[in-house]
């Protein structure tokens, strides 16, 4: 490579440790405290998990709320077990995805979690363990070394079969008499034909699957609904079980317009007190139902057309959502907010607003999100004032108990 190629190319600077990051930032910024205590408190107060696992005595006596969500520096942390652990902020912030063990937030404790022993033998065929003081037994004498074997012949190719695609040695043929090979023949009995299959499969695997001969392999699809791509194997769509989207749709959303709330199989039953509490205070305050559990939207979140709010109004056409971060500090946090984020965006171009009551220390996500200690009548008035900032006050008040 040339001198000026070499120029062109940005060097990838690795993460400071924190001695060196911070005294970088005491150099470019010409104060001996570059980030004062509590500067970044709020970005912190998110996840509380984080706040145990760090102490600055590990780190050059840097406090947490000292250090940018954003650095790019190398910090010492402790889990709840007591394993240290090197990572960045931005390593931490993340870990929290689609696991709910405390152990993610700890590599050692994810590696233990996963890699476990395995068990002893304990089947009565086992050989017992020799004891330290029991004479070994005799070594054989080593064989007398043989000539190098010859390499091996390579198999003929076999015929391909009477439809032309690839015959599979190892598959034995349950009618001879039709030497096509078992796709052609399974397609046979389908109102699809190979040509269709081809056109429903992602473009990149069309080649290979023109030269499929199995029904077992599993290909990637193009929902014709526009859904997006789904996994299957093929036998699965020629028997009509398609995308998953077009499936759970089929049960309910089909029958509901975007935009217009419904009751949902789908939706998961209301688990916590705290919201079971808030329910009964908003049936004691607002004359209106809360018997809807789903909106249809007119995007899919994650296989379905429909998003599951906890509180459903659709007579303000306000959805409320009721945010904590739970027993462990891992909902609602990292990349479970962006979760929470796009489903906003759903129900806002499906022509909703979402009010989230954000508990603890998660912050506002939206314009009308409310903080809260918990279920309190006040909590219920202040969400009232809400509705009434969204919809209009006389719209709300005809509604008041």
């Amino acid at each position: 490579m040339s001198v000026a190629m070499a120029t062109l190319i940005p060097e990838e600077r690795m993460p400071e440790n924190v001695e060196q990051w911070w005294a970088r930032r005491q150099r470019s910024k010409s104060t001996a405290i570059p980030y004062p205590v509590g500067q970044f408190r709020s970005d912190w107060e998110r996840y509380p998990v984080l706040v145990r696992q760090y102490h600055p005595e590990f780190n050059h006596g840097i406090t947490l709320t000292q250090v940018p969500p954003a650095a790019d520096v190398y910090l010492l942390w402790q889990c709840d077990v007591g394993h240290l652990f090197v990572a960045t902020p931005e390593e931490q912030r993340s870990r929290p995805g689609g696991s709910r063990r405390r152990s993610t937030w700890c590599p050692d404790c994810a590696t233990t979690a996963v890699n476990r022993p395995a068990p002893a033998c304990s089947y009565a065929g086992a050989p017992a363990k020799r004891r330290p003081d029991a004479p070994r037994a005799p070594q054989r004498a080593s064989a007398p070394a043989m000539a190098p074997a010859l390499a091996p012949v390579p198999a003929p190719v076999p015929a391909p079969y009477a439809c032309g695609h690839p015959r599979d040695p190892d598959r034995v043929e349950k009618d001879p008499a039709d030497d096509r090979c078992y796709l052609c023949r399974r397609l046979d009995s389908s109102p699809l034909t190979r040509q269709q299959l081809e056109t429903m499969v992602v473009a990149r695997s069309r080649v290979e699957l023109s030269n499929e001969t199995s029904t077992s392999s599993s290909y990637s699809w193009e929902c014709p609904r526009g859904h997006g791509v789904f996994a299957a194997k093929i036998e699965r769509v020629l028997a009509g079980k398609r995308c998953p989207t077009c499936a759970h749709a089929r049960v309910a959303a089909d029958g509901v317009a975007v935009g217009e709330s419904f009751v949902s199989p789908w939706a998961p039953k209301p688990a916590s007190a705290a919201e079971a509490d808030l329910r009964q205070r908003l049936r004691d305050a607002l004359l209106i139902p809360l018997d809807h559990n789903a909106v249809r939207v007119a995007r899919p979140f994650f296989t379905h057309v429909e998003v599951w709010p906890d509180f459903v109004m659709p007579e303000f056409r306000v959805a409320i959502e009721y945010d904590t971060t739970g027993r462990d500090g891992l909902e609602h946090v990292g990349r479970r907010e962006d979760i929470d984020r796009r489903k906003d965006r759903l129900l806002r171009a499906a022509g909703w607003e979402v009010i989230r009551i954000r508990c603890g220390k998660l912050q506002p996500l939206g314009l009308h999100d409310l903080q809260a200690s918990g279920v309190t009548n006040s909590l219920v008035t202040r969400i009232v004032d809400e509705l009434a900032q969204i919809r209009g006050e006389l719209i709300v008040r005809s509604y008041l108990a």
